[in-house]
């Protein structure tokens, strides 16, 4: 499913003997270990960048700290090659509302952020509960499209009768987002909350995300099983994987090691419990007695790590497999084709910018926690990336949007090279990956020239495009230049508008543009990328600038300028990365 990967790169294999099939085939698994950025392919400097702009955070983002900490991970292969962390796991006492300040405690009694704190993970806890559900549908024992009512009955009030397994996990069900289980008093009174709820959309009909949809879930599970998700949850995927730090309702034991949520106090909270810490922030999951396919899981960035390499290698992880390939592949593809911008495997959010930055790929997989927890997954690049802040620490109002995540994602995301294709040494032209800019690599004004070949690499948001123009008369005046592109064992794909975004899927396409007779004398060329002012992608690459004359002699090589004859880069870099 991911790209295979080369051997002798101070990786750490197990070997693993399949038995799906009674194929008796070895293949080969990872365990995760430290190591260095550059054992890890990626690029040092770039690297802890990550660092650096997550401690920008840590003050006012605009007004307020949009967390008081933070833990942060990343690596790529089975090389954690980053782990810090940053700021403050308890730093506050209270909140005052009327000045909108923090309590902040004395300097003795505040606690520092560590490496192995562990967080509440809010609603990173889903991704638990649907691996626990596709573990189930690979076993045969609950059918993706089944509806709901085949295994609780009762899920029929409401008129949701139609709704099915899958609709849960994809969010499609036509739950609304969110309702106050948690004033009900007893199990029975949320069970009935939940079984009267009458749905907002008709089933399949449009994408909410919603807690119900996982509570559901967890119901099912619980019911087919006949044990608890807690016990789930250890038995299925903790205790197989070693993640050791990772449970529902954590003991006191963990207290010192548990970062601090919120001051829980109405207005803003539904429930008054005070500053919570060691105990699930979620009301509803509280309610529930800290156990809740929605939220309540803790953990901490290492076991976070653990899970995201062992769905990077297809649900193997050392000597244990906890999903087959084939149901990875199911979690990480699009189900939601039919609601743009919504896409999501099973469990899993997929290419979502607003978090995933320049991570975001049609392939790459995540989820966030509303306490500021994060976990994305790259397999096109087998990156990951955990970012666990105690972003409502004191309160939920401090925070909004998500920036770090974002400027974290990017950072990882730079940080992975992309290299020539031509030869190890060449160092293509690089945009660069800022906001709001306009980039242009300007061709000399060369007479003779019919035609331009180049290599061309690009990863752009959505709106963001490089575009290929003429001026015939000396850069007055600009149009755009058609162009095709063509990638190896493909055909070639036209470009009539001289533009191309989006995602190349990490691959170098060989450009060939004519510039056909319209143009009397020396004309220029240029290549110009523009962003817009809140994502960005990895950005656009050039390398092997070529002008042909008609004879497709080249009477301009970037690689070897003559006659003081030079690309104009305003905004372009020369990157070896």
């Amino acid at each position: 499913m991911f790209p295979a990967l080369r051997d002798g790169e101070g990786w750490a294999w197990d070997t693993e003997a399949e038995s799906a099939g009674g194929t008796g085939v070895t293949r080969r698994t990872r365990t995760l270990r430290y190591g260095s950025a550059e054992e890890a392919g990626l690029l040092p400097a770039h690297l802890e960048r990550l660092v650096t702009e997550a401690e920008r955070f840590l003050g006012p983002s605009p007004t307020h700290p949009w967390y008081a900490g933070a833990v942060l991970l990343a690596g790529r292969g089975d090389t954690v090659a980053l782990h810090r962390a940053i700021g403050w796991a308890v730093r506050y006492a209270a909140y005052d509302e009327g000045t909108d300040t923090g309590v902040e405690l004395p300097p003795e009694r505040r606690v520092p952020m560590t490496a192995d704190t562990v967080f509440d993970l809010a609603s990173v806890s889903k991704l638990f509960t649907a691996v626990l559900a596709v573990q189930q549908i690979e076993r045969g024992a609950l059918d993706l499209e089944a509806r709901v009512t085949a295994y609780l009955p009762e899920f029929g009030g409401g008129g949701k009768h139609e709704v099915t397994v899958r609709q849960l996990l994809t969010h499609t069900s036509g739950f609304r987002a969110w309702i106050p289980l948690y004033e009900a008093p007893t199990r029975e009174g949320k069970l009935r909350l939940l079984w009267e709820e009458v749905p907002v959309h008709a089933p399949g009909s449009a994408y909410v995300y919603s807690d119900l949809n996982l509570f559901a879930l967890q119901l099912i599970l619980e019911e087919i099983t006949a044990r608890g998700l807690d016990d789930l949850l250890h038995d299925e995927i903790t205790a197989p994987l070693g993640m050791r730090r990772t449970r529902f309702r954590p003991p006191l034991s963990w207290r010192p090691e548990i970062a601090a949520t919120e001051d829980a106090r109405p207005p803003w909270s539904g429930l008054d419990r005070g500053m919570v810490r060691g105990e699930v922030h979620d009301e509803n999951a509280h309610g529930l007695d800290g156990v809740a396919g929605h939220a309540g899981v803790f953990s901490c960035a290492w076991d976070l790590a653990i899970l995201a390499r062992t769905l990077l290698d297809d649900g193997a992880h050392g000597p244990a497999r906890i999903l087959s390939p084939a149901s990875v592949e199911l979690m990480f593809t699009n189900a939601n084709a039919a609601f743009p911008g919504d896409a999501h495997g099973l469990g899993f959010e997929l290419d979502q910018r607003w978090y995933m930055g320049a991570l975001a790929t049609p392939r790459s997989a995540g989820h966030t926690g509303f306490t500021g927890t994060s976990l994305v997954l790259d397999p096109t690049t087998d990156t990951f990336l955990v970012v666990l802040g105690n972003s409502v620490h004191p309160v939920r109002s401090w925070r909004s949007g998500s920036a770090p995540r974002v400027a974290a994602a990017d950072a990882l995301a730079r940080a992975v090279p992309v290299r020539s294709e031509r030869s190890r040494t060449a160092t293509p032209w690089f945009s660069g990956m800022a906001r709001d800019t306009t980039a242009l690599l300007t061709l000399p004004r060369v007479p003779g020239a019919t035609r331009l070949n180049c290599a061309l690499w690009w990863d752009t948001a959505a709106g963001d495009a490089v575009a290929l123009e003429v001026s015939a008369d000396g850069g007055e005046s600009w149009r755009p230049v058609p162009f095709t592109t063509v990638r190896p064992g493909a055909r070639p794909t036209p470009h009539p508008s001289g533009t191309v975004g989006g995602w190349s899927e990490r691959v170098w396409y060989g450009v060939d543009a004519p510039l056909g007779g319209t143009h009397p004398g020396p004309v220029r060329l240029r290549w110009r990328y523009t962003t817009g002012g809140r994502y960005v992608g990895r950005g656009v690459y050039v390398d092997g600038l070529r002008l042909l004359n008609a004879a497709g002699r080249p009477v301009f090589d970037d690689d070897r300028p003559t006659d003081g004859s030079r690309v104009e880069a305003a905004g372009w870099t020369r990157s070896g990365d």
